[in-house]
């Protein structure tokens, strides 16, 4: 099939390059975002998927809005038989969807109709699924509510980040999109309607809140630092300053703390909850790099009574 394939970020990536290694599909565009700010110097940078297309020499298309009329009668006289979509980060009007011939087909890191939205992964995390997978859906106007093709799961370990276990969802996807787009072609895969239980929504998680709440339980603490690393990056603040958490380990048999209060060793630094004591692993201070959580506090030079807020 001729495809146009659409995508942002790294996650796209291995979907990518499956299909371009692949015999059956001929990928003869990209959809991207435009080109944005990122990195330390904050300069502008075109996404990976675009990186990646001009490496393969293929035509990357990055319309402001999907509806843009110049962006539109482009996708028509490229005139793919398919789309298929993976982190796009856009919304396609209806002018778009009607173009090719057998849709957009997206790859959506969730079990649908579980977790709809911007931010399935990191909410599969915070709330502590035990299994979640991928699912490939055709798209339509209602948000990530189109029949389905296929399903791959995977499994949520007791440790997993958001970035560990999207990655893993990104490849194990990337199979799955490919096998999708095999039988549409074959015309032997039939798309289902999704259940109309079961539906959860995923809204984008913010800055703010990722901000730790020193109150809620350490399963709470733990589980939400998790679901915001890498992005957008678990917070609290110490003596006024911002402090970026990463992943922590609840200590169940460590003696009480009060929420927020810390306790350090030469080993290790632990942080108080609603309930057990949560152990800090690295952490960044404001305006420094990351480090252990026990080279900050010798830094610190804690004090009784200091505490995490």
């Amino acid at each position: 099939m001729r495809l146009v394939f659409a995508g942002t970020p790294e996650t796209a990536l291995p979907s990518l390059r499956v299909l371009l290694d692949s015999p059956r599909h001929d990928v003869v565009a990209v959809v991207t975002r435009p080109d944005a700010q990122s990195g330390r110097g904050r300069k502008v940078h075109p996404s990976p998927v675009a990186e990646l297309a001009a490496e393969a020499g293929i035509d990357v298309l990055k319309p402001v809005k999907a509806g843009d009329p110049e962006f539109l009668a482009r996708l028509r006289e490229i005139g793919p038989d398919c789309c298929p979509v993976v982190a796009y980060g856009a919304l396609l009007p209806q002018a778009a969807l009607d173009i090719p011939p057998h849709g957009w087909i997206n790859l959506h890191f969730s079990l649908l109709p579980a977790w709809r939205g911007a931010a399935p992964v990191q909410h599969a995390v915070l709330h502590g699924d035990e299994i979640t997978g991928a699912t490939t859906f055709r798209i339509v106007k209602e948000l990530d509510a189109g029949p389905v093709f296929g399903v791959v799961t995977e499994e949520v370990r007791p440790g997993d980040t958001s970035g560990d276990l999207l990655a893993r969802l990104a490849e194990s996807g990337a199979g799955l999109l490919a096998a999708t787009l095999d039988g549409i072609e074959d015309g032997k895969l039939e798309a289902r309607p999704q259940p109309a239980e079961g539906v959860s929504f995923a809204p984008k998680i913010g800055v703010e809140d990722a901000r730790v709440d020193w109150t809620a339980p350490a399963l709470r603490v733990d589980r939400l630092i998790r679901a915001c690393t890498p992005a957008p990056g678990a917070w609290t603040e110490f003596r006024g300053a911002r402090l970026k958490l990463g992943p922590v380990g609840p200590v169940p048999d460590a003696p009480s703390l009060a929420p927020g209060e810390l306790a350090a060793t030469r080993d290790e630094v632990l942080a108080g909850t609603a309930t057990t004591p949560v152990r800090l692993g690295d952490v960044r201070p404001e305006g420094k790099r990351a480090m252990t959580a026990v080279e900050w506090a010798r830094g610190a030079r804690l004090a009784p009574g200091d505490r995490l807020a």
